[in-house]
């Protein structure tokens, strides 16, 4: 197949190329799929391999590897990369600042490839690439406490993340040059046997870098976050596919369809996210009426009850206390056992990836459909029975993130229910 690309600052036009993205986890491949803009679906590993998606499809595909062992990580990114149908554009999603197995997966990516393109930068968060080194508001990624819940310090640039594999940078000057000069930059770094690693501050870079991959042949490879995701949508995407499907299912303004028999489902908010941030996200919730249910991590970690089927129109759960992070994946299964039997019947905000995982894995929900966004990275999706499932990383969303997106899917306003104190659903 042909593609025509611009240079710098350029479209696409139209094509009909395959794209076959790779996500360590759920929040993450569901805001590649809704970045990708052609019609998405979202699969939750293990997936039979080779893939195939259906023509004018991209297929985003769930790994699950952001806990698992490095070796099991990278073997899970080797199963799905040896077999590729031709013509298939690769992206891999990788997490803005920088966690999970980015080394093991990143080396079993770049095996069999004409090389790989890695821009990490994330625009709409205000996370930035410059000399190399991840920026968060301007500031060094290894400078702030963005990785507190992590067992070792955060790297101090891509490079390092990226550990043994060869690299070279392309500073911004290059990104921003004329014409051309960037894919040569590109093709010079392969020319060396190494990867490039390009800064980046804005969508229009990422979109640079994205066109003067792809002008490079179809063996080269892009690996970054969901802002490279979104310039590759830019460049393949078609506007009707995302775009139509969002407003059949919310209508213009975003409203949310009936479940059968017109019906509103009660919607459960989990917050599985060890972020700050979250306890001011389910404030506002419970400020605006909804039944908040809190779990205990050492409740979770010993006996946990299984909550019952909510009666409430809006319901969020929330884990409070510390938990080492040895314990973190223990912990999230945990939580997922406690809502599974309350989520069933239920649309769904589910924010932190593997959180998201293991309720949906609860529920036998293996087939997703992303329709939009509330904001950058809460995505709505609907599943094969018809649900809404919001899913939204952990580190996402400003203060009214939780109000926005319940806002969205149930606009009617809600109403209030006292908080039971011993966190039980009435």
């Amino acid at each position: 197949m042909s593609l025509s690309a611009a240079g710098h600052g350029g479209h696409a036009q139209g094509s009909d190329r395959p794209v076959l993205a790779l996500a360590d986890d759920l929040s993450g491949a569901a805001e590649t799929a809704v970045a990708l803009r052609s019609p998405a679906r979202i699969l939750l590993g293990p997936v039979p391999v080779p893939v195939a998606s259906a023509p004018g499809e991209s297929l985003v595909l769930d790994l699950d590897s952001r806990q698992l062992p490095a070796d099991r990580a990278a073997r899970a990114v080797r199963d799905v990369t040896r077999s590729v149908p031709a013509g298939t554009v690769l992206f891999k999603k990788v997490d803005s600042l920088l966690r999970g197995n980015l080394a093991a997966e990143a080396a079993a990516y770049a095996r069999g490839s004409a090389g790989v393109v890695i821009a990490t930068a994330l625009p709409p968060a205000r996370r930035t690439v410059l000399g190399g080194v991840v920026h968060l508001d301007g500031v060094p990624l290894h400078e702030t406490d963005a990785w507190r819940a992590e067992p070792r310090p955060a790297p101090h640039s891509v490079t390092a993340a990226l550990g043994g594999l060869p690299s070279a940078p392309v500073p911004l000057t290059a990104v921003r040059g004329a014409p051309g000069a960037l894919r040569e930059a590109l093709r010079a770094r392969f020319a060396q046997g190494r990867h490039p690693v390009c800064d980046a501050e804005t969508e229009a870079d990422l979109d640079a870098i994205a066109a003067a991959s792809l002008e490079l042949g179809p063996g080269i490879r892009l690996l970054g976050t969901g802002g490279l995701a979104g310039a590759l949508g830019r460049l393949l995407g078609t506007h009707n596919g995302t775009h139509d499907s969002h407003r059949r299912a919310y209508g213009e303004h975003g409203l949310p369809s009936l479940a059968p028999g017109n019906v509103v489902r009660p919607l459960l908010v989990v917050v599985g996210t060890a972020e700050p941030s979250a306890r001011g996200q389910v404030a506002h919730l419970v400020a605006d009426g909804a039944h908040h249910v809190s779990l205990t991590t050492r409740e979770l970690l010993g006996s946990p009850r299984r909550l019952a089927p909510p009666t409430a129109p809006v319901t969020v759960v929330r884990v409070t206390g510390a938990a080492g992070t040895a314990q973190a994946r223990r912990l999230v299964a945990a939580l997922a056992d406690a809502v599974a039997d309350a989520a069933h019947g239920c649309d769904l905000v589910l924010t932190g990836g593997e959180t998201a995982r293991h309720v949906l894995d609860a529920l036998r929900i293996t087939d997703l459909r992303p329709v939009g966004q509330v904001h950058h990275g809460a995505v709505i999706s609907r599943t094969p029975d018809g649900r809404s499932v919001v899913t939204r990383p952990g580190s996402y969303g400003r203060a009214d993130s939780l109000r926005r997106i319940v806002r969205a899917l149930r606009p009617a306003p809600v109403p209030h229910r006292p908080t039971d104190p011993t966190g039980v659903a009435p």
